[in-house]
């Protein structure tokens, strides 16, 4: 039976051979990190998940090296070592059909069931044992509590029960010899004892040894029985019991009754069958597919053991796995998770017809204390018909007590406003019939063998919705109507602002907007008699904040930094520096923030609020502000300004090991990241402490994930903080090669009014001359020009011949490309004196490329020698930016030639060096070169992928001025197919990007279009 089996955990974990012999699993480590996986057989179990349940919460700092060590040591005793693979974001462990014992258990498990409810008693017995053949053992026995599965190896015991039971009693229907009745009554004893208020077993015990004979041993249980159930439980036993005991009296003597009176069948009265769900949500809107989602998980005819939906005989078919079915509905404060639950509980009422249980827990009820599992138990118990003075005292008592009430039943249960897993966990049934709906801001993912849906704010046609039907008013609300944005598609929010629509006639939607809209915050306008979003989203912070729990503690600090700074994300190196924790503390903080709903994981590591939290983070944080030093234990002080600073000191720290990382080596770098005269002290310490780049890549990847926030710091503390010059000089060589030219225009003149506030001479310098590398790149060159003046004649004055030097360098090109030739020339030559002077092949090298492109509108083989001696000197100091700039000024120069098939390769060549390295401006050039030298040889297909390449990057990045060079070569190729309406369009279009700008294009425009 076992040849086909692999892996084992009904029992101490195993491995099995081939042959079926049993193979132990070397140490304890390994043992839990198979248990881990076979816990999630063929799906994809994260490293952090393994990292847990090898070493709970608290993983050394070796775990990852650790874990992999594990991982080798797992695949050595595996039959395959292809079997243990691994996966992003952690290890898949393959297992096929028949090699988990607990999958093929369940298989027999069902079958028994099904069996059973036919009454195939023969099927019954032949499946029932199969599947506790497979039984070594406690599942899961002799690992560590941390490497979890508890409910899981509770579930298999209670099944494991179940399956006993309809072993015996198939035995029994098979009229089993007397000596196999003789060996029937110690088993069923050892039951018995085992297990006292396990109804079942005392049933198949009274009818076994009445079969045999020992009638007054059988009353004698029967007897015991109900006296412990009555003192301990305050209930009679149940109707099988009360049969079995009636089967053994008329057997006994024609309706003599023996014994004392305790053995006369009680006159009990069946508690009514509970009804106590809430009436369903009024005006319940969208949400289809979850609806139907949760419906189909929690439908007994729909879970079937053979997916027709019944089973013969007419009876619902229940879950193949012997498991209720228990679906998890999580979400943020007021979206609208118990709606939903109780629209589907009603909906689902007639397939479970044994009643329906409903208790609040209250794990984050406004001014309510969560209910212990102990109290839920209690009321759970009574609404099944215990007496309360006979409730066990003990939680597992009473939580095995609710279990055996509802194994038989086909019972509902709703478990609403759950705080945590542990709260419900002793509440689950175990009967498969049942069913259970669990709302909880957390999704409780620690709830083993859980169904979940997490939802989110409502479409902005389905909250129009819901605002039309509350209020009755139907004009005019419709998905785009500003109420929709302003209470953040939230149920809670769109229901209390529908209610003063409904309570107040000549209250308009638009008046009520205009309310919302002109306040600093929304919060006071979203309450309403009792519903208030406010008080929904203080529970969960005011828990934290009282918590003993270190992570909860650093959570709440942590929802105040947020409220103070109010970016649009964050990560946990951000949140480390504003919180002054490390970032495995920061990460544990924003993990308890995402378990409460009040942040959401946008991105891996990356998390942003909700509108309506963000309002409440900003309330708490100003109300802090207002209130001076906080209650003891308490870290949330610090106001808005200082909260920025730590910010933004911790950005320019990390913008100059980014700077180190993109920028090649030499004057400029050097420059850059020499203090000015504004520079606050402590910043080269900050560096000092800051880890830096591996690669360029890795710089330029952090840059795209916190230029948002960059920008929207500077903007708003640019007038008060001497970090913004500082930052926005660093991370300009990121911006800059990265294309982001909005971004680059709002840090630039915000770094440049900083500067002359703080009266930083140096700084202005820089942000007027990166200010005119923008205006340059957008095609702007007579105000380039202009503002590079103003930066050389500051440094100038400055005396720093290095960028004295670059400013030269600079004016040069941009009066080349203003057609002021000669002045260019003057420039050029006087920087490249300097730059032999200063020593710096790099910037002569530059100079010699910029000289080319002087040369090339009188002669272009002079260009390209210019262009070879900048190659040579990038090939010499290998400097990727050089080498790349050299071929593409080449191809350009080959083009002015005619020469499209000689530029080809040169521009092929420029893009494969670029390779990943950042560089947009010259990307962007030599993709523009490399579609005309295209077109120029007749490749007009592969011309036109490259212009809607070039097209889709530049308008990724807003940038209109390639866009508009794009399209001016996009129209060209659609001529030359002769699509000329086509091609008109496209070179509107780029009129209108490059009419402002200094392009000789817009000439060429202006004479195509005149062709029209």
């Amino acid at each position: 039976m076992r040849n086909g089996l692999r892996f084992g955990l009904l029992g101490p974990p195993v491995l099995y051979g081939a042959d079926g012999e049993v193979r132990s699993v070397g140490s304890g480590k390994t043992r839990a990190l198979l248990v881990a996986l076979l816990l999630e057989p063929g799906r994809v179990v994260s490293v952090d998940a393994l990292k847990d349940a090898l070493w709970g919460g608290a993983p050394p700092a070796s775990a990852q090296a650790s874990l992999h060590n594990h991982v080798t040591r797992l695949r050595r005793l595996l039959d395959d070592p292809e079997r243990l693979r691994a996966v992003a974001p952690g290890y898949v462990l393959r297992v096929g059909e028949g090699e988990l014992d607990v999958r093929v258990f369940e298989h027999h498990t069902a079958a028994a069931r099904a069996a059973h409810a036919e009454r195939d008693w023969g099927r019954a017995l032949g499946e029932s044992t199969a599947a506790l053949a497979l039984w070594r053992g406690a599942p899961l026995s002799g690992l560590p509590p941390e490497t979890g599965g508890h409910v899981f190896g509770q579930r298999l015991e209670e099944t494991r029960l179940l399956v006993l039971e309809w072993r015996y009693e198939a035995e029994l229907h098979l009229a089993p010899t007397p000596d196999r009745l003789d060996r029937l009554a110690p088993e069923l004893a050892a039951l018995t004892t085992g297990h006292p208020l396990r109804e079942a077993f005392h049933r198949l015990l009274m009818l076994v040894l009445h079969r045999t004979g020992r009638q007054a041993e059988a009353l004698a249980v029967h007897r015991d029985l109900r006296a412990r159930l009555v003192e301990e439980l305050g209930v009679e036993p149940g109707s099988a019991v009360r049969e079995a005991h009636l089967e053994i009296l008329r057997d006994h003597g024609a309706g003599t009754v023996p014994g004392t009176a305790e053995d006369r069948p009680p006159a009990v009265l069946a508690p009514p069958q509970p009804a106590q769900l809430p009436p369903p949500p009024a005006h319940f809107t969208g949400r289809e597919d979850t609806r139907e989602a949760v419906r189909l998980t929690l439908d007994p005819e729909r879970r079937t053991a053979g997916g027709d939906g019944a089973v013969p005989g007419g009876r619902p078919a229940v879950a193949s796995d012997g498991m209720p079915a228990v679906a998890v509905i999580s979400g943020m404060a007021g979206v609208g998770k118990s709606a939903l639950a109780l629209h589907v509980a009603h909906g689902l009422r007639e397939r479970f017809p044994d009643g329906q249980l409903y208790v609040n827990l209250h794990g984050a009820t406004p001014g309510m204390t969560p209910l212990t599992p102990g109290q839920a138990l209690a009321a759970l118990l009574r609404d099944v018909g215990a007496e309360p003075r006979h409730l066990p005292e003990h939680p597992d008592a009473a939580a095995a007590l609710l279990r055996s009430a509802l194994a038989p039943t086909r019972t509902l249960m709703v478990l609403d406003d759950a705080a945590n897993a542990a709260q419900v966990r002793p509440l689950l049934p175990a009967g498969a019939g049942c069913a259970v709906i669990v709302t909880s801001r957390s999704p409780l993912t620690a709830l083993d063998g859980a169904h979940r849906f997490p939802l989110a704010p409502l479409s902005d046609e389905d909250s129009a919705a819901l605002l039309r039907a509350v209020s009755g008013r139907r004009d005019g609300l419709s998905g785009a109507h500003p109420l929709v944005e302003l209470t953040g598609r939230l149920p809670l929010a769109l229901r209390v602002v529908a209610a003063r629509l409904a309570a107040r006639r000549a209250l308009t939607p638009d008046a009520l907007a205009g309310q919302l809209t002109a306040t600093e915050g929304r919060l006071h306008h979203l309450e309403y008699d009792d519903l208030s979003v406010r008080r929904s989203l203080a529970v969960a912070h005011d828990a934290l904040r009282a918590s003993e729990r270190e992570a909860d503690r650093d959570a709440a600090r942590a929802l105040c930094r947020i409220g103070a700074l109010d970016l649009p994300a964050y990560g946990a190196p951000l949140l480390a520096r504003l919180c002054g924790i490390d970032e495995r503390r920061a990460d544990a903080a924003l993990d308890r923030l995402v378990d409460v709903a009040l942040l959401e994981e946008t991105a891996y590591g990356r998390y942003a609020p909700h509108d309506l939290v963000r309002d409440f983070a900003r309330e708490i944080a100003g109300a802090t502000d207002r209130a001076g030093a906080p209650d003891a234990g308490e870290s949330c002080t610090p106001g808005p300004d200082a909260v920025a600073d730590r910010a933004l000191r911790w950005y320019a720290a990390v913008a100059a090991r980014s700077l180190e990382a993109i920028a090649e080596p030499g004057l400029e770098r050097e420059d850059r990241s020499r203090p000015t005269g504004s520079q606050p002290a402590g910043h080269a310490e900050d560096v000092a402490g800051t880890p830096k780049f591996p690669s360029s890549e890795e710089a330029f990847a952090w840059g795209d994930l916190e230029l948002e926030n960059v920008v929207a710091l500077v903007g708003r503390h640019a007038p008060t903080s001497r970090y913004v010059p500082l930052l926005v000089r660093l991370i300009n060589p990121y911006v800059q090669r990265s294309g982001r030219v909005v971004e680059l225009e709002v840090l630039q003149r915000a770094a440049l009014g900083a500067a002359r506030r703080l009266g930083d001479a140096a700084a202005e310098a820089y942000a007027l001359g990166d200010l005119a590398g923008m205006h340059f790149m957008t095609g702007r060159a007579g105000e380039a020009l202009a503002l590079n003046d103003r930066a050389l004649a500051i440094w100038r004055r400055l005396g720093v011949l290095s960028w004295v030097r670059r400013g030269l360098n600079n004016r040069g090109m941009l009066l080349e490309g203003l057609g002021r030739h000669t002045e260019s020339s003057e420039a050029l030559l006087q920087s490249l004196e300097l730059s032999r002077r200063l020593g710096d092949p790099y910037t002569e090298a530059v100079t010699y490329s910029h000289l080319g492109n002087l040369y090339e509108h009188t002669d272009p083989r002079a260009a390209i020698e210019h262009h070879k001696r900048s190659l040579a000197i990038g090939d010499t100091i290998q400097d990727v930016i050089l080498r790349h700039s050299a071929h593409c000024n080449i191809g350009y120069a080959h083009l002015a030639l005619g020469e499209p098939a000689a530029a080809l390769p040169h521009f092929e060549e420029s893009l494969r060096i670029l390779g990943g390295h950042g560089d947009w401006h010259g990307e962007s050039q030599t993709r523009l070169g490399l579609v005309r030298a295209l077109r120029g040889v007749g490749d007009r297909e592969r011309a036109a992928e490259e212009c809607d390449l070039l097209l889709c990057r530049a308008d990724r990045r807003a940038d209109r001025y390639t866009g508009g060079l794009a399209r001016h070569q996009r129209g060209l190729l659609l001529r030359d197919r002769g699509q000329a309406e086509a091609a008109y369009e496209q070179w509107e279009l780029a009129l209108a990007a490059l009419a402002e700008t200094d392009s000789p294009v817009v000439g060429q425009l202006a004479e195509l279009l005149a062709g029209r």
